[in-house]
């Protein structure tokens, strides 16, 4: 028995739910798939799929045998590529996934240079602050903000990602500026939310750590239409730096110095991070994306 070619055949009526849509994906009769997955369950002696005349789905232990060839399946396309890419030129589908802001404001017009240099690449860009899983999802590069993944990837630091406060001169001169961290929370505040919730305000006083946000005026996860709002007048808003810093120096927007300092989380290691499997840099086209990006931003931000 071919058990790789089983294998295959049995991965792809889990995706599909279905032995003929797999069987029409290979462009095989449905019984020789099916036979096929049957001997993958006799040479194993476990029973992998439930079948019934409506649907197919996992065992228990169909579920773990699952999971676990996927993941061989998938090295075994990348080592192809690798191989088959080694010393070649850069071309081919790029799927690039990056946290809205940091797409939206510095990496999209980095990439029309990026298009310039490589035109044999085709660009995939796809803006989320959802978490991605590299190789899962079909992602080559991630961009996220936090802190370095416990995931066996390369994650390379691109910059820091602290956070300020801000607000609009018009706001600061109607409700007055706060100096002290706990006068917060007689103002208004816009909040940015994260997929854990909007991003509160903590700061350490004698010793503990305290929430001290303010009213929420506005929540949202479009930090475009709260920085709109924000230069109006609405309230004050944290984000990170490198997000803010252009509107402090045209002076629409103010940093505040707010004593004791705040802070989102006690983990001192933020940053933003370009995420990529180690095994994947020797395809050209990863190579030149990481190499120009690491170029372009690290240290410029």
């Amino acid at each position: 028995m071919d058990q790789l070619r089983a294998i295959k055949y049995f991965v792809k009526v889990v995706e599909n739910g279905s032995f003929s849509k797999a069987a029409e994906f290979f462009s095989v009769p449905p019984s020789s798939l099916s036979r096929r997955v049957a001997d993958l369950e006799k040479m194993l002696g476990a029973t992998l799929l439930k079948r019934t005349t409506r649907a197919v789905s996992l065992t228990e232990i169909g579920k773990i045998y699952y999971q676990q060839v996927s993941e061989v399946l998938q090295l075994l396309a990348q080592c192809d590529e690798t191989v088959k890419n080694y010393q070649a030129r850069p071309m081919g589908v790029l799927n690039i996934s990056s946290m809205v802001g940091f797409g939206e404001r510095i990496l999209l017009p980095l990439l029309d240079e990026f298009n310039r240099l490589y035109p044999e690449i085709t660009l995939n860009v796809s803006l989320s602050d959802e978490l991605s899983t590299l190789g899962r999802d079909e992602v080559d590069l991630a961009i996220r903000g936090g802190y370095a993944p416990d995931e066996r990837v390369i994650a390379v630091r691109l910059m820091d990602n602290y956070f300020i406060m801000v607000a609009a001169p018009a706001y600061l001169s109607t409700f007055g500026t706060p100096v002290d961290a706990l006068e917060l929370k007689q103002h208004k505040g816009l909040y940015f939310k994260t997929p854990n919730g909007p991003i509160p305000w903590i700061c350490e006083i004698q010793g503990q750590r305290q929430d001290v946000s303010a009213e929420q005026v506005l929540i949202s996860n479009n930090g475009k239409w709260l920085l709109d709002k924000t230069i109006a007048g609405a309230g004050i808003l944290m984000m990170p730096h490198w997000v803010l810093k252009p509107y402090i120096e045209s002076g629409e927007l103010q940093e505040l110095p707010i004593t004791p300092p705040l802070d989102i989380t006690t983990n001192r290691t933020l940053g933003v991070f370009l995420l990529y499997q180690k095994q994947r840099y020797q395809v050209p086209k990863i190579k030149a994306a990481v190499d120009f990006l690491v170029a372009r931003v690290k240290g410029a931000y």
